[in-house]
């Protein structure tokens, strides 16, 4: 727990600038203002990360980093962040070039991109950094200007919205309970603390937003914080998986605590716009993690299951419409770090993970037949892509 005169702090807005004393954005480089006419793709693996050509899926460069280490998109198309032990790192996917330029973190957690902005959460401190996602594209050796929003330390999300302010996570160091809503002159407007153990976040197209909760789910809109119940005691959603497009929002389930492993067999479809959720229960073969969810083409769900399918679902009845093999049956992972398949979706193109082969496989969502494949030295982990 944060001392006295630290907590005070909560909710203020400052100023501040990170990483390696930059104090404005360098002259834009030639490489800076190269465009990729395709995703470059960011694996990690044990002790490093490649990036891959989209389209052919050929290794272009890798680079060492820690054992684990966590990849997110930045969100400006050209850079992804790496979490590390000192932060959240810049990873130049046009160069490629890991660079020096480091986000300061003492423990980096969620990266969140909404309404032109770049969310860093530090769960070690509970600091949270928002910065122009475009301006990271400018420089390639200083940080754009940050601006910071300080609360308790926990394991926190936050959310920059197109008015100015924030929304980010309750909590201290031995629990969180729910979200506050900041202005932009760091003053708290609004709050609800009826989330037990919050996690994760999701925009839908109108600006909606929604949290998951240990017991449903919490939704911010109009100035307003709607909590809808899940059906079961226990009914913990972790992730919103969203569309920009659409008011549905498509939720990772779990019904029972104990539950040993990490697959999951239900999802929870939430309507935002009419606030209105339900459980539905997967087929056998299509349990899944919560690297295994994401949105695609006609605002529709694709889960990929330990079938080895991906699964095609209708985010609003929850029926799975059609589905594809892509790679062979998998199992649970012992612990959600360890490799496991994962999913990934830049337009009518998934992008699949495969540790067991060491793989990775670029599939045509409109065909179901894949377009490229690339067998890798090391067996991924994490992906990401270089989307906006």
């Amino acid at each position: 727990m944060k001392k006295k005169n630290n907590h005070l702090l909560t909710g203020t807005v400052i100023l501040a600038v990170l990483g390696l004393g930059a104090t404005a954005c360098g002259a834009q480089s030639d490489a800076a203002a190269e465009e990729l006419t395709a995703p470059r793709v960011a694996v990690g693996y044990a002790n490093g990360v490649s990036v891959l050509d989209g389209e052919t899926l050929e290794v272009i460069k890798s680079f060492d980093t820690e054992e684990f280490t966590r990849l997110n998109s930045a969100g400006d198309g050209r850079n992804f962040l790496l979490t590390t032990s000192a932060g959240f790192q810049v990873l130049d996917a046009v160069a490629p070039a890991l660079r020096e330029t480091v986000f300061g973190a003492s423990a980096a957690g969620h990266v969140v991109l909404h309404a032109g902005k770049t969310a860093l959460f530090d769960d070690g401190t509970g600091a949270t950094t928002i910065f122009e996602t475009a301006a990271l594209s400018q420089s390639t050796d200083q940080l754009p200007e940050t601006k910071t929003i300080t609360s308790p330390a926990h394991h926190g999300v936050s959310v920059a919205l197109e008015n100015g302010s924030v929304l980010t996570t309750i909590g201290d160091a031995t629990s969180r309970n729910g979200v506050r809503l900041v202005d932009a002159q760091g003053e708290e407007t609004a709050r609800n603390t009826d989330c037990p153990n919050v996690h994760g976040e999701g925009m839908t197209g109108q600006g909606r937003a929604v949290f998951g909760c240990e017991d449903g789910a919490l939704i911010y809109a109009d100035a307003q914080f709607t909590k809808l119940k899940a059906p079961d005691a226990y009914g913990r959603m972790g992730n919103a998986y969203v569309s920009p497009t659409s008011e549905l929002v498509i939720g990772d389930y779990k019904d029972d605590p104990d539950a040993e492993g990490t697959l999951l067999d239900q999802i929870v479809l939430i309507d935002a716009a009419k606030q209105t959720s339900k459980v539905v229960d997967l087929p056998q073969g299509a349990e899944y993690t919560w690297r295994g969810i994401a949105r695609g083409p006609q605002d529709l769900g694709y889960l990929l299951g330990m079938d080895g399918k991906i699964h095609v679902i209708d985010p609003r009845s929850g029926e799975i419409t059609r589905d594809f093999k892509v790679i062979e049956p998998w199992e649970d992972p012992a612990q959600w770090q360890d490799p496991h398949p994962s999913l990934r979706i830049d337009g009518n193109t998934a992008y699949v993970a495969d540790p067991a082969t060491k793989s990775i496989h670029a599939v045509d969502l409109a065909t179901g037949e894949k377009k490229s494949s690339v067998q890798l030295e090391h067996a991924p982990n994490e992906m990401a892509l270089t989307t906006k």
